[in-house]
């Protein structure tokens, strides 16, 4: 099985540092295969036959150890990602994917009410456990993106378009 990790909150700034180079032993030394990371943000591909309930807690362990601190972790499987890739339901207005944003959760979630039309011209689409956000003036300032805080108890990261199809290529070599 193919599994994507996503994890939150590293390298921001100089803050809850990360090497990617790390990232990629700690998991081979869980005994995953084929494992590489994109970027600096926490995303990495990895091959393992193990399922998912056991590769999140061997995974946020591994961090833990390694990093000294805690990790969430949010993973998919290469079947999972493709079809957030292929439900792309904002792609006919989203154009530019550094500011098309995917946010994945761990588990389905429990969405505020909002009304869609009071932050035109974003965008929004919920689905399950991503939602999908078109901010078309970026995200720093975005006020849809504020109004969709983690709810307590679950965890959320996001990534742009650019992100996620680049790791679902990875998924595929």
């Amino acid at each position: 099985m193919v599994y994507i990790a996503l994890l939150r909150a590293i390298n921001l700034a100089a803050k809850r540092r990360v090497a990617m180079a790390d990232l990629r032993a700690w998991l081979a030394a869980l005994g995953y295969e084929d494992v590489r990371t994109l970027l600096q943000s926490g995303n990495a591909v990895f091959r393992t036959k193990k399922k998912e309930p056991t590769v999140r807690k061997e995974l946020e362990a591994a961090l833990e150890k390694g990093a000294g601190f805690h990790i969430d972790c949010v993973l998919r499987t290469e079947d999972e990602l493709r079809a957030v890739v292929a439900a792309d339901p904002l792609g006919h207005i989203a154009t530019n994917p550094s500011r098309y944003f995917v946010s994945f959760v761990d588990v389905p979630g429990v969405w505020p009410e909002i009304d869609p039309a009071a932050f035109e011209p974003e965008r929004v689409h919920l689905d399950g456990r991503e939602a999908y956000f078109w901010v078309p003036e970026g995200s720093q300032n975005s006020k849809l993106l504020a109004a969709f805080p983690a709810r307590p108890g679950q965890i959320a990261t996001m990534r742009n378009w650019n992100t996620v199809t680049k790791l679902l290529a990875m998924t595929e070599k």
